[in-house]
């Protein structure tokens, strides 16, 4: 070699060291002394790179895989080779698996606790719901005396008992929203909606609409002179006048009923039509006080004999879903045991 070329020494423990010949470091001197820019020329170093042999491997590297090639395997000896991100993929898709498997548990004692927390709570509405109704629609109509809701055939009278049925209704109101709560399933996540069969939906507008027409009728036929003696407008409103506004009412509230599939379809004419039968008997009172035409306590008694019976009709159906609710529920079980 050259002896301009620097010889390294090839130490584990030392750093590399390279000597400068005796000529060379003269030159360096002169321009030390003159200052003037100078280039080292320096030759290439071939380095001869040893092999590095290490036993240790990270923990996130896989370990070598020996394979011993035979005649059988032919080119599908890598098919089963083990990769890194391999393996980082589906240790994170495991991880991620476990993680939905515990949340989906935390959610459900979750919702489990508040639900058993919530069924406290309606054990008290069996006993309010009724209350509420009890105290709005049949205290004022038993207790009440006449003489203070009633003081001739004049708005003012009129009012007073519009009055009396909008407590009624609030009343009612209440004791639907209760009823609809305890008819939920214990489990929210079940669904807790019935439909009513259409024939009960038609039978329905039936009966309300022909409880409708007939005092609708009776006004005509008085205002047209074909019932005599005539009645006026406002002793007529005194007296049928609720009956016809909380009748719409209860046709409003029984299409949202089944509009929302709501539990308590089945109820809600049952509580409407049981305090029209109190509400026309107050017409009966009234009609005494008025001396209302004998055609006009007629269509009273009429509409009273006809309520009764759609409310007696309304519990035998009541007595028909029981029936028809428990046959669904054995036919349910006996089908869950053959499976």
């Amino acid at each position: 070699m050259n002896q301009g070329m620097a010889s390294l020494a090839r130490s584990p423990s030392a750093m590399s060291m390279t000597r400068i010949p005796q000529g060379h470091s003269k030159t360096l001197q002169l321009l030390k002394a003159s200052k003037v820019p100078y280039v080292l020329p320096f030759h290439r170093i071939h380095i001869r790179r040893s092999p590095v042999c290490c036993t240790k491997f990270p923990q996130w590297e896989p370990s070598p895989v020996t394979y011993a090639l035979t005649e059988k395997a032919g080119d599908k000896f890598l098919d089963k080779s083990s990769e890194l991100f391999e393996t980082l993929r589906s240790e994170s898709s495991d991880s991620r698996d476990e993680a939905s498997i515990t949340k989906a548990e935390d959610r459900t004692d979750t919702t489990n606790q508040p639900v058993a927390q919530l069924q406290f709570l309606k054990w008290p509405l069996w006993l309010l719901g009724p209350s509420v109704l009890l105290g709005t629609g049949m205290v004022p109509t038993l207790w009440l005396p006449i003489s203070t809701i009633f003081i001739g055939p004049n708005v003012v009278s009129l009012l007073s008992l519009i009055g009396l049925d909008c407590i009624f209704n609030l009343g009612c109101t209440l004791f639907l929203l209760m009823a609809d709560y305890c008819a939920k399933s214990k489990n929210l996540g079940q669904a807790s909606k019935s439909k009513p069969p259409v024939s009960y939906q038609f039978w329905n507008l039936v009966a309300t609409l022909t409880g409708l027409a007939i005092p609708l009728m009776m006004l005509f036929g008085s205002q047209k002179g074909y019932l005599q003696p005539q009645l006026p407008f406002i002793p007529y409103a005194v007296l049928l006048g609720p009956y016809i506004l909380l009748l719409s009412v209860q046709m409003l509230t029984e299409m949202l009923t089944w509009h929302w599939e709501s539990p308590i379809w089945l109820v809600t004419p049952v509580v409407y039509e049981a305090y029209r039968v109190l509400q026309l008997m107050r017409g009966l009172k009234l009609g005494v006080e008025l001396s209302a035409p004998a055609w006009m306590m007629h269509t009273i008694r009429g509409l009273v004999c006809w309520w009764v019976l759609i409310l007696g009709v309304q519990l035998m159906r009541v007595a028909w879903f029981a029936g028809f609710t428990a046959r669904a529920q054995r036919q349910q079980s006996s089908a869950s045991a053959d499976a």
